[in-house]
């Protein structure tokens, strides 16, 4: 049996009216770039995460610059997320002209580990960026009482959360504002790039706004040199048929998880725990195996497509070499990154799928443990 890591014409296929007539209004009207369907998925993402602005530009990556610029960090200064992540927040970081200092991950929750924030902390720390990653939030209260203590601003990366909830209040709505990607294959993604930026500080939101569009508030007016990430109307479009499907779709990768999780039960894969403050919406579902390369070739010699999230840790990366950062710094993101396997999953993944590749899993653990066992006897 054939199994896709992820299924996109699965998700597009019963919104295909919908869709079509958003790209017909488009073209009708010629919005291309902002306009009239851009702002209506901006206030409609502000209202579903509950928060007062959304400001929408090209991509993530664009939208954890363009915040902390808005913030007015630049050379100089330093910006503490983890070493286990998409090189994106850590790019981010860089282009804005600061520094990025890694803290390591926990190891349950795989998202930063609060205790070991305050030792990363310096006079020129100007933010804080835990990414709730693969679905689930970091942990927020702690990661925020000692950002507090030191008056330093948390910048959420919830480019994998979307949705999410963090004790009953919305990823993106925990800090002094959050970054989200809309990449195609995210929980909820466009027909192509797109990012936003959520936040309840009018005085940032207006920043953004004037860095996503060359520094202007007026056509031909600029206050200062900017960039040009506006999102297209097209992708603010599709979001907007989208949004309204989120929680629904995120519900079903909720079910899919949890069949995973009784099928694993008592065997070597260890499965993600959605810890007590989150409701996890699993953008990935990632297992921890002894012999990750092993079992991913085996699976696809089964016809089963998996993922690797991420099997370089950033410290140990050539792009942050110049940090001087060495092996052994950060333990769990090494240990992660090297073991964590993600396995198929997306909103219309059929369960017999589900059942097909957990079995598939078990035989291949199971047969290989056989095999050790006899060449050690």
């Amino acid at each position: 049996m054939k199994v896709k890591f992820v299924d996109l014409p699965a998700q597009h296929k019963p919104l295909e009216a919908e869709l079509k007539e958003t790209f017909n209004r488009v073209l009708t009207n010629c919005s291309f770039v902002l306009g009239p369907e851009v702002e209506k998925f901006e206030k409609a993402f502000a209202a579903f995460l509950g928060v007062e602005h959304c400001v929408t530009v090209t991509n993530g990556t664009a939208a954890l610059q363009l915040v902390l610029q808005g913030l007015g960090i630049g050379s100089g200064d330093e910006v503490i997320t983890v070493a286990h992540t998409f090189i994106a927040t850590a790019e981010a970081i860089s282009a804005a002209g600061a520094r990025p200092v890694f803290v390591d991950v926990d190891p349950v929750s795989y998202t930063m580990d609060p205790t070991k924030l305050e030792a990363a902390i310096t006079s020129r720390t100007k933010a804080i960026v835990p990414v709730h990653l693969y679905g689930q939030p970091a942990e927020m209260d702690a990661i925020t009482a000692v950002a507090g203590k030191h008056r330093i601003p948390v910048i959420e990366d919830s480019c994998q959360a979307h949705g999410a909830y963090y004790k009953g209040r919305r990823a993106g709505s925990l800090g002094a504002a959050a970054c989200f990607s809309f990449y195609p294959s995210k929980n909820l993604g466009a027909c192509g790039e797109g990012g936003a930026v959520t936040t309840n500080d009018v005085a940032l939101a207006k920043k953004v706004r004037m860095l996503r569009d060359h520094g202007s508030v007026k056509k031909y007016e600029h206050d200062f040199p900017a960039y040009n990430l506006r999102l297209e109307g097209i992708q603010g479009g599709v979001l907007a048929v989208k949004l309204p499907h989120l929680d629904g779709w995120n519900n079903n990768r909720r079910v899919l998880a949890a069949r995973y999780g009784d099928l694993f039960a008592g065997s070597k894969v260890v499965t993600p725990k959605e810890m007590p403050f989150a409701h996890h919406v699993y953008h990935l579902y990632i297992v921890l195996v002894e012999d990750r390369e092993a079992l991913k070739q085996a699976l696809a010699e089964q016809g089963i497509e998996t993922g690797l999230h991420y099997p370089i840790p950033l410290h140990l990366q050539k792009a942050y070499a110049y940090l001087g950062y060495k092996k052994g710094d950060f333990p769990v993101s090494e240990h992660v990154a090297g073991h964590l396997l993600s396995l198929p999953m997306y909103a219309e993944l059929p369960i017999e799928h589900v059942e097909h590749v957990a079995k598939t899993v078990r035989e291949v653990l199971e047969c290989r443990s056989m095999v050790s066992t006899s060449l050690r006897a």
